[in-house]
This record gives structure tokens, C-alpha cells and sequence, in this order.
């Protein structure tokens, strides 16, 4: 694991066992950023954990965001039930608490998430 902003970590060890494990997408709500008294549920990757908050990227099935700077095109999963592509954003790192997700998305393939820390680690202060 090697150290994030403020000190988190990046991590992908994913396990089938009910619990947000780093390397799983998960449902949760995500505040927007220009109004934090509204937001929706929305997919999130769980790159890492700090105790029971929970380190997290959001994704998107705006088909706008292809080729947007901060967001990467993920293409599509088990997370989202019509298999539309989504994009993840790289530069807003979410805090969730483990009780505040509401339901299980899909385990990322390594090779995806491993293609993503690197970017993190090269252009996001991951290290």
C-alpha cells in the first residue's frame, strides 16, 4: 500500500463477504459539490479505507465526461444494471462511512484498477 493525500492509501484487496472492501464499486450518496444539501446515490470505486471511512472515487454514466480532463473512462460492469460505460473521477476523493453504503456493485477487474493507481500514483499525489 503506498500513501495518498492526507496520508490514505491505496489498496485493492476486494472480498466477497457483504462488507465495502477496496477494489469494489458500491452504491452510496455523494454529495454535490456545489450544494452540499443535495446529492444522489450514485456508484462509487473504493480505493482504500481509514478505519470505517471508507476512500472513495465517484463514477459517472455521462457520456460527456469521454475525454473530460479528471476522468477516466471505465467502460462498463455489474455495477450498473443497463451495462452503460461509465467514467471515474480522479481529482475528488470521497470519505464514505462503511454504514452510510447502501448496496454491493461489483468487484473491478485488477487490470482496471491497476491501470487507475497508476494514474492516481503519477498524477494525483498518490504515492
Amino acid at each position: 500500500m503506498a500513501p495518498g493525500p492526507r496520508g490514505h492509501h491505496l489498496e485493492y484487496s476486494p472480498k466477497v463477504d457483504g462488507q465495502a472492501d477496496p477494489g469494489e464499486i458500491v452504491w452510496t450518496w455523494v454529495e454535490f459539490e456545489e450544494d452540499a444539501s443535495q446529492g444522489k446515490d450514485r456508484p462509487v470505486l473504493v480505493v482504500g479505507r481509514d478505519g470505517k471511512m471508507l476512500l472513495g472515487l465517484m463514477l459517472s454514466s455521462e457520456s460527456k465526461r469521454d475525454g473530460q480532463h479528471n476522468w477516466f473512462a471505465l467502460g462498463s460492469g455489474d455495477w450498473d444494471g443497463d451495462h452503460r460505460p461509465s467514467w471515474l473521477r480522479l481529482d475528488r476523493v470521497l470519505e464514505v462511512h462503511e454504514d452510510k453504503v447502501r448496496r454491493e456493485g461489483a468487484i473491478l477487474d485488477r487490470t482496471r484498477f491497476d491501470a487507475i493507481a497508476k494514474i492516481l500514483r503519477n498524477g494525483y499525489g498518490w504515492h
